[in-house]
This record gives C-alpha cells, structure tokens and sequence, in this order.
C-alpha cells in the first residue's frame, strides 16, 4: 500500500493530495510588467535582462530533507555581473559547461516564509550539464534560509512552507 503524499494543511484543514516539494518564481524580485516588450528587457524562464544594465539567472537552492532521500528546492534569481551574465549565456547550450567556477551574485527572490528578507543575500551560482538549472548555493550565515540550505530540514517544516505558500499564513 502506497503512503499518502498529501497533508493536513493548518491554513485551510483541508487535506490536500499533494505536498508540493518545490516553489518557483516566475521573475526576479525588481522585475515589473511595464519592462515586457521593452527593447532593452528580456525576461525568459532562465534568463533576465532588465534595462540593458541589470542582469539575473534562474537557479535553485535546494535543501536536503532530514531522514528521507528527499530534497526541497526554491526556484529562485540570481543577479550576475555584466561579465558573468555573458559568460553563462555563452556557455548556455556547451556541454562541459558544468566545469565552469561559479559565480558570485545576489539573491533576488523574496521567500516570505522566512521571518528576514531574503532579497540580497550573498550568492555563488554553480553551473551544470546543460537542461540542469544551475545550483544556487549562498554565503554561509545566520540568516534561517542559509541554515537550511547547510542543515536541512524536516518533513514538517515542508508541510510548514506549503501552508504558508498556499495560504500565506
């Protein structure tokens, strides 16, 4: 008999079918409908150029699930330099690409289940084998998403997020 994947959410008291291990963010944090059709924007579901100076990729923090072989992950954007921006877009489509070093940037992906900002925390954006987003790994502080990433988290604390990314409560 297969378990059931789903939850008893604490917003709602419903059930529901699924605990979704992954969220995504459709654009970066400083991203606004007026750019879109702009000649000097560009907002892809990899790539964002914002006014021919700002430039950002997508990526995922991934965080390890305690006691399971599971993993959570946050589709979140990265900014990148002028340099880095192409250098990544040069190698988009090269196999190999993955052996690249990584890249500093700056999160810009507001995750409201943490009780800090996570706008601007400290990044370096790994590279991988092409059709992989890249692995988004951040600076190593005290702020509760970076412990996460570093310690991992627990079956409840997914359940924890859903509720909050559902219902936001």
């Amino acid at each position: 008999m297969a378990s059931d994947p789903g939850f008893a959410c604490t917003g709602c008291g419903a059930h529901h079918t699924e605990l979704p291990m992954n969220y995504s963010a459709d654009a970066p944090a400083v991203w606004n409908a007026a750019f879109a059709g702009a000649e000097d924007c560009l907002l892809s579901s990899d790539q964002c150029v914002i006014q021919g100076a700002h430039y950002f990729v997508k990526g995922l923090i991934e965080i390890p699930v305690v006691d399971t072989d599971d993993v959570f992950s946050w589709g979140v954007w990265g900014s990148l330099s002028r340099e880095n921006f192409a250098r990544a877009a040069d190698l988009w489509d090269q196999p190999g690409r993955e052996d690249e070093k990584p890249y500093f940037g700056w999160l810009t992906t507001e995750l409201l289940v943490y009780p800090e900002t996570t706008l601007n925390l400290r990044t370096l954006v790994h590279t991988r084998p092409v059709g992989e987003r890249p692995h988004v790994e951040l600076e190593p502080t005290n702020h509760p998403l970076a412990v996460e990433q570093r310690t991992g988290i627990t079956m409840d604390r997914v359940r924890e997020i859903a509720t909050v990314v559902l219902h936001g409560t």
